[in-house]
């Protein structure tokens, strides 16, 4: 366990010297520990533990996330919104910022938390880094927890969808295939409506999505084709598979797919 004076390279991290340390300390301290505390000294003050302060980091997170996606994509509805939202701030990717910030090696545990493995548990990451999260807003205000928001949650992540050719948010491939072929000076594609089957009230509609290669609007270089209950459904699906392909070709170049891929 990293002792009170090591918490300043934490603090470094974060980009903010607290005026009340004793925030921080309480952000990192496990109940366990502070129970363990009170045992030892019955009668005496209680000892603080980040329950509350994971309860209000969890808020300010939330409000700060959803706040930048709401400006940086006003063209996306409330759905899409949410389940952007929703991934950022999902368990499996906040725990990869708690280990970049080492917050294991500062976690305050009692010795049966400790002994059981618990500076490497996510649940325990998770909610010391929200944790943290409160202390910075109420050391410093929205500013100092913006900053850590955006430079190590947010931005980072939405970066990576946009390596790996997700859109963004996940569920519009639509969106994302339009931005992809943009930036690798491809032609826009085209969405062709090549079978519908089926009673009207469960019709099955198949969607093929062609590419143009390069310049010729004649040859089609990439087609994805897929079946939806809807025609929507279809276009998006079939926009997956491009995308998908064209991740997996890399920036150095693309080969043709095979016409009709389902």
């Amino acid at each position: 366990m990293k002792s009170s004076k090591d918490i300043a390279a934490l603090q470094e991290a974060l980009w903010h010297r607290f005026a009340r340390p004793e925030l921080l300390e309480q952000a990192l301290t496990h109940s366990s520990l502070a129970r363990e505390q009170e045992a030892a000294n019955p009668g005496g003050p209680s000892t603080g533990d980040n329950e509350q302060l994971e309860f209000l980091g969890d808020a300010v997170l939330g409000f700060i996330t959803g706040e930048e996606l709401f400006h940086r994509f006003p063209q996306f509805h409330e759905g899409q919104l949410s389940k952007l939202r929703a991934h950022v701030v999902s368990e499996k990717h906040l725990v990869r910022v708690a280990h970049q910030l080492n917050l294991g090696e500062y976690l305050r545990l009692g010795r049966g938390e400790d002994k059981s493995g618990g500076r490497g548990k996510t649940a325990l990451l998770v909610d010391a880094l929200e944790a943290v999260l409160a202390a910075l807003y109420l050391d410093g205000g929205v500013d100092p927890v913006r900053k850590v928001v955006l430079d190590l949650i947010l931005l980072p992540e939405l970066e990576s969808l946009a390596r790996n050719g997700h859109s963004l948010p996940v569920t519009d491939y639509k969106s994302a295939l339009q931005e992809k072929l943009q930036a690798i000076g491809l032609s826009q594609p085209s969405y062709i409506l090549v079978k519908q089957q089926g009673p009207e009230h469960q019709k099955t509609f198949t969607v093929e999505v062609r590419v143009p290669a390069g310049a010729s609007e004649s040859k089609t270089e990439f087609v994805g084709r897929a079946e939806g209950s809807t025609k929507k459904n279809a276009e998006q699906d079939a926009a997956r598979q491009v995308l998908e392909y064209l991740a997996l070709a890399g920036p150095e170049g693309v080969a043709p797919v095979s016409k009709g891929r389902a």
